[in-house]
């Protein structure tokens, strides 16, 4: 049985991010006084009595705006509200009931799922004011006092959740899942291959660069798996960055990559390749994660026979640090080769987790250097004792040396690409730890 599946929703302004942190216990929505920070539904596990369960922020909902962000925010929380099992519906008791938290209501009353109404900045211990009381008049039921800050009532607001929830049918664990990063600059299409996999508006597309700015996460499965996509912000020139909002932005997508087992760095194959894709390629190969080139939006570009060999060369050049990624060239718009992607995930993300025996590394060094034989300096010459894995994700290779000095970087690059030749370990960058092997003491 899945998840249950809990959403907050309400009007802008109410806490509803600040809610949401509180009760998964970390910080993973954008809190900011400015409304409309909350653009996408974002997904957290949340936990309460043994009973688990995803909990689903949302933007707040403007029931007249006309604003191409907010209707798409609306319609975002009109998505969460039908996926929902239950439904936390945040009010703010320093402006009390107004006009806006009806219109919620009513939309909430007729989705038919179970509401808690919960009215939020109680901050101060003891009894509630009167007007805690007029909340009342929404017709949701009793409302239930808390302080996202401080974390009253949160308790009993929890116990009212897990009430509503449908009985588990069984401890059923979720397979192994893959969590993917889709991260490249503003506008590439990173949205829009999103809701392309899922088959529908799952996160909000628009022209307009900034769009996301949470790190929105998107369970998926098929016959490949299952998978949490992670959409990010754009990663934009530190120049570019002026709003605070976008430099948290920039924060939560570096953090998603962090959480990520697989990174899909999307460019836009009608302005090819810039230094900022070379940058943001780096946030992953520095992290160690397995790695894909997603090349969208190749529909609008004119080809020939020649025109994808072309281009990954040239790709291959300017990706050099990162050469041991494979390239797709894919289409969010027309569907076109998506599903290749997800076989090109999995393979990727096993390659970072594989692990080589000693006894297979070491007849793979044996023949490297038979080969091309150590460096030398001075009349000393590297002595490569033994090399051995210490981890994966990515994978790690300790080489036993009589000296570091002598080993020089180019050797060592030497012997990753016998490696790979002889491994694969395609899709992931590998690190290499030198260590000098103690004298034997006379």
């Amino acid at each position: 049985m899945s998840r249950a599946v809990v959403a907050i929703v309400g009007r802008p302004n109410v806490g509803k991010s600040s809610l949401f942190n509180k009760l998964c216990g970390r910080r993973l929505a954008i809190v900011d006084d400015t409304p409309g920070v909350t653009r996408d539904r974002i997904y957290g596990d949340c936990e309460w009595l043994g009973r688990k369960f995803m909990l689903v922020d949302t933007g707040g909902i403007e029931p007249y705006s006309n604003d191409v962000i907010l209707s798409s925010m609306r319609e975002q929380a009109q998505i969460a509200i039908d996926s929902a099992d239950a439904i936390i519906f945040v009010t703010d008791i320093k402006t009390g009931p107004v006009a806006t938290d009806s219109e919620v209501a009513s939309m909430l009353l007729k989705s038919g799922k179970p509401v808690i109404l919960c009215v939020n900045k109680l901050d101060s211990v003891g009894d509630v004011p009167p007007e805690f009381y007029e909340f009342y008049n929404l017709g949701i039921g009793d409302p239930i006092a808390v302080s996202a800050v401080h974390g009253h009532g949160t308790g009993d607001l929890l116990d009212a959740v897990i009430a509503h929830l449908p009985d588990e049918a069984g401890d059923d664990e979720d397979d192994e899942i893959t969590k993917v990063a889709i991260i490249g600059k503003p506008n590439v299409g990173k949205s829009s291959l999103i809701n392309a996999i899922c088959g529908e508006n799952r996160v909000i597309v628009s022209d307009i660069a900034g769009t996301t700015r949470d790190a929105t996460d998107t369970p998926v499965t098929n016959k490949h798996g299952k998978f949490i996509l992670i959409d990010t912000a754009g990663l934009r020139r530190k120049s570019k960055v002026d709003e605070r909002l976008e430099r948290f932005s920039v924060l939560r997508a570096v953090m998603a990559v962090e959480r990520a087992n697989v990174c899909v760095i999307v460019i836009d194959a009608t302005e090819g390749f810039t230094e900022q894709d070379s940058k943001i390629a780096g946030i992953a190969h520095e992290q160690g994660k397995a790695c894909i080139i997603a090349v969208n939006k190749w529909d609008l570009v004119e080809k020939d026979g020649k025109t994808m060999d072309e281009y990954r060369k040239k790709l291959m050049t300017d990706f050099a640090f990162m050469s041991y990624a494979p390239i797709i060239f894919i289409s969010a718009k027309t569907g076109q080769r998506i599903d290749r992607l997800f076989s090109l995930i999995k393979y990727v993300d096993n390659q970072n987790s594989l692990r080589i025996s000693t006894g297979k590394l070491n007849d793979v060094l044996a023949d490297a250097q038979a080969r091309v034989q150590p460096p030398t300096d001075k009349g000393k010459r590297l002595k490569i004792f033994y090399i051995t894995q210490a981890s994966t994700r990515p994978p790690t290779f300790v080489c036993f040396v009589n000296n570091k000095e002598l080993f020089h970087y180019s050797y060592q690059r030497y012997l990753e690409n016998q490696i790979r030749s002889v491994f694969g370990l395609e899709g992931t960058p590998t690190r290499f730890v030198i260590r000098e092997r103690e004298k034997d003491k006379k």
